[in-house]
């Protein structure tokens, strides 16, 4: 993990859109849900950032809303996936793969493990949460998905 409040720097592979956030948690997260994977050809690997993200170049990001209650952007010009924002709470999980230097920074948790498919695994020893375990904490912090 970056060290304390370390705030990074990332960009696109063009370089038209640049990112710079505070990470929420101290380790790299990997969703292996349907969407994820259709996304981005494998599991999303993102860092969540919570709302403390500021983009450059914001008018080269296209927003695509996924679902009801979140989005998913991506650079314009190049195509780079940036960022899945869960618009209920205003939080972000950025791809790891935007910044160059993540520290110590390790995966420690992969979610809608039911959905991964066996064409790949990754090393880690993670916590592993099913799509049922990952709604039901939302629920029960209060988030709603009517």
């Amino acid at each position: 993990m970056p060290d304390g409040d370390k705030t990074l720097s990332g960009h696109c592979l063009c370089g038209a859109v640049t990112v710079e956030a505070t990470p929420t948690r101290p380790h790299v997260e990997a969703c292996h849900c349907d969407m994820c994977r259709r996304w981005g050809g494998i599991a999303f690997l993102g860092i969540q950032c919570g709302d403390t993200v500021s983009f450059e170049g914001e008018d080269h990001i296209v927003r695509y809303a996924s679902s009801d209650w979140a989005e998913r952007g991506f650079c314009g010009k190049c195509g780079t996936n940036l960022f899945y924002h869960f618009k209920p709470a205003g939080f972000y999980s950025l791809t790891a793969g935007l910044f160059d230097d993540l520290g110590s920074m390790t995966m420690s948790e992969e979610i809608f493990i039911d959905e991964k498919p066996g064409y790949y695994s990754f090393a880690e020893d993670t916590v592993k949460k099913t799509g049922a375990e990952v709604i039901e904490e939302a629920k029960a912090a209060g988030f709603s998905f009517d």
